[in-house]
């Protein structure tokens, strides 16, 4: 089976065990049998949607697409790649619930900001938090939290988290 994954997903594809594979940031028929891609990206083609914005999207993605390998990875296989990154860890199982009402622009953020346990609302917040290209789409003007967006941060999704959920831990 040929396989071809996003720059995005790469790193998931690599931890899951698969060797022989494509990148192509917009995979075609002809790329491969089957893309491993973001669950927002829309192909013609097979595919494995994964999400990675949380440390359980992580996990369950490694997870997901390790099955379609010779050997699948068990859970603490699976852990080990998070002991390096103190973040993700301590988001990994947890339920935090915290009094912050904060205001989202973008779906991908409100993965990581509920992941927190911040409170989404639309009225009477204590922080807008939005990704960085929508910046100019902004229209409140106090309180406002910048977060790194796909193409502005490290493809390693450990990384990616550390950064995001550091910036968010920030306002506790």
């Amino acid at each position: 089976m040929r396989i071809v994954t996003t720059p995005m997903c790469e790193e998931i594809v690599k931890l899951a065990g698969i060797e022989n594979y494509v990148v192509n940031k917009f995979p075609k028929d002809e790329d491969g049998d089957l893309a491993i891609l973001l669950s927002e990206s829309k192909v013609e083609m097979n595919s494995l949607p994964i999400k990675i914005n949380t440390p359980r999207q992580v996990f369950e993605s490694i997870k997901k697409v390790s099955k379609i390998t010779e050997k699948e990875l068990c859970d603490e296989d699976v852990m080990a790649f998070f002991d390096d990154y103190k973040l993700a860890k301590k988001y990994l199982n947890s339920n935090f619930k915290r009094h912050v009402n904060v205001k989202v622009y973008s779906e991908f953020l409100k993965d990581i900001v509920l992941d927190v346990g911040f409170n989404i609302v639309e009225d009477d917040f204590d922080y807008v938090i939005y990704p960085d290209y929508l910046k100019d789409k902004v229209a409140e003007s106090e309180n406002l939290i910048e977060i790194p967006s796909h193409n502005s941060i490290s493809k390693n999704p450990f990384e990616k988290i550390e950064c995001r959920y550091a910036i968010l831990e920030n306002l506790i």
